[in-house]
């Protein structure tokens, strides 16, 4: 009969979440680095260099993969045989390790958790509590998944009650270009398929959790193996949901997803609960056991297991610009799909600076900063440590911002932000009335972001932590346009390239 000491759990809970914000899975990035040897289109396969590059400069500096640390989940599975030697709850103890792990003096972790979701919304500040879920096994050990959640991704969760004759596959294609690029692709889908609403939720969020091990599936295919029905389902939602051609961070291109996962559970004769979940570029999870022996005991990834790929900033292939002297009518000028290197001052605020000055702006209050001929930067930086000047800064969802784009660029004086994802009609319109742009940073490269920032300091709110409105100093900080001046969105006119094309492209197997 295993003993599990209170300590050895809450100290592999604290190691497991600094270990997984900065490295990555390592099947997770060899799939990532095969995405990049086959992917054709030129803006999509820079996306996944500046992914594979910020993954081993995260892995060499032992720094966030993402500036969105997450929320943490954990999962599980206790021996009915165990004994625990402990005085606190195991939320108790899980949520100790989460603590220690968030607020690490080395290696501090982005505090995104909020308590009063409805009222207050005030931030724990140690990112507690976590969501855990147990299951109750044989056996005298205990099995742990710790996983570490992004906002963006899990944004994009779908559930769905089809009729038992619907087409999951056709849910599926439908569903999932509504979702947008705000979860960061490419990355993993998980599905639920069975029980009843919370358990296909459940599921489609474990699913995520198994190594991609699509390749391995069709190499049994290929060779004529027997496939399960979930096994046949899985290849098929590889194929066509790749086919949609939204590729790397909604640019078009060949890879959307490495690998689709799958759970199911019997389900009620007239139902058929659906759940749909992403994992998005910072996928973070490890797997561990105890046994009584100790705390887990996590093995170090080499370096050299990492993809041969290095992001490099090339003023030949991109137009530096100088943001102190930028114009509207410079902007104005800017193509879709082109690459700038952005240097000097850019301010920065996400939901809660845009809402503060939206009440300033009712009031008739003079604003605290003043935006005319200003970019924007829709980010949430992780605290810098040692000598940084931020920690890892990578973009926020954009679309949320959307309700806020013409009062910014019409009352302000703002001309261009920068985020991730794609934009929504509103704002869209409101950035082609104004000849204004809309650039767009790799979701998923927050540390190679981060250095490309010299200087930060808060120019106003700065009650409100990781959103207050900052100012930074960049030097070639790398974008694409977006959203040009004319209303022309990549996020558009690029999967829908991608998906004609796709017709005609024999796609490479891994």
């Amino acid at each position: 009969m295993a003993v599990i000491r209170e300590q050895d759990l809450i100290q592999s809970v604290a190691d497991a979440f600094q270990y997984i914000s900065y490295y990555h899975p390592l099947d997770y990035i060899r799939a990532l680095g095969e995405a990049w040897a086959r992917e054709e289109n030129p803006a999509a396969r820079d996306a996944i260099a500046q992914i594979l590059t910020n993954s081993r400069m995260c892995a060499e500096g032992h720094r966030p993969l993402c500036q969105d640390t997450g929320i943490a989940v954990v999962f599980l599975k206790v021996g009915m045989d165990v004994r625990w030697d402990a005085t606190m709850s195991v939320q108790e103890m899980i949520d100790a390790g989460v603590r220690q792990a968030y607020t690490h003096p080395d290696n501090t972790l982005r505090a995104s958790v909020l308590l009063d979701p409805a009222g207050t919304r005030r931030n724990s500040r140690d990112n507690t509590p976590a969501v855990v879920h147990y299951e109750i096994v044989p056996g005298d050990g205990v099995e742990v998944i710790c996983a570490a959640k992004g906002g963006g991704s899990e944004n994009k969760a779908k559930m769905v009650m089809l009729n038992p004759s619907d087409s999951i596959v056709d849910w599926v294609l439908r569903t999932l270009p509504t979702m947008g690029a705000g979860w960061c692709p490419p990355g993993i889908l998980g599905l639920g398929i069975g029980g009843t609403p919370e358990k296909a939720m459940l599921m489609a969020k474990e699913a995520l959790m198994a190594p991609v091990d699509i390749h391995e599936l069709k190499s049994r295919a290929a060779a004529g193996s027997p496939l399960s029905r979930v096994e046949e389902l899985r290849l098929e939602l590889m194929d066509k949901v790749n086919a949609l051609g939204i590729g790397a961070q909604g640019l078009g291109g060949l890879t959307t997803v490495l690998d689709v996962k799958i759970l199911d559970y019997p389900t009620h004769a007239a139902s058929l609960p659906v759940a749909m979940i992403p994992n998005c570029a910072a996928t973070r999870h490890v797997h561990f056991h105890l046994d009584g022996t100790g705390p887990a005991i996590l093995p170090t990834p080499r370096l050299e297991d990492w993809p041969d790929v290095t992001w490099e900033a090339d003023a030949e292939v991109a137009t530096r610009v100088d943001l102190d002297t930028l114009t509207r009518e410079q902007v104005a000028t800017w193509k879709p799909g082109q690459v700038l290197l952005l240097n000097g001052r850019m301010l920065t605020g996400r939901d809660a600076a845009h809402k503060r000055v939206q009440e300033m702006l009712a009031r008739g209050d003079a604003l605290p900063v003043d935006f005319t001929n200003r970019v924007i930067y829709y980010v949430g930086p992780v605290d810098p440590v040692r000598d940084e000047a931020v920690g890892p800064a990578g973009p926020t969802t954009s679309t949320r911002m959307d309700k806020f784009t013409r009062m910014m660029l019409e009352q302000t004086g703002l001309i261009a932000m920068v985020g991730k994802g794609e934009r929504g009609p509103v704002a869209i319109e409101a950035i082609r009335d104004n000849r204004s742009a809309y650039l767009m940073a790799v979701g998923g490269a927050a540390y190679l972001v981060a250095k490309a920032i010299r200087s930060a300091r808060v120019l106003a709110f700065e009650d409100l932590g990781m959103e207050a409105i900052y100012e930074f100093e960049v030097t070639d900080m790398p974008v694409t346009v977006a959203v040009d001046a004319e209303g022309t969105s990549v996020h558009e006119t690029g999967p829908r390239e991608w998906r004609a094309r796709i017709g005609g492209i024999p796609v490479a197997v891994a």
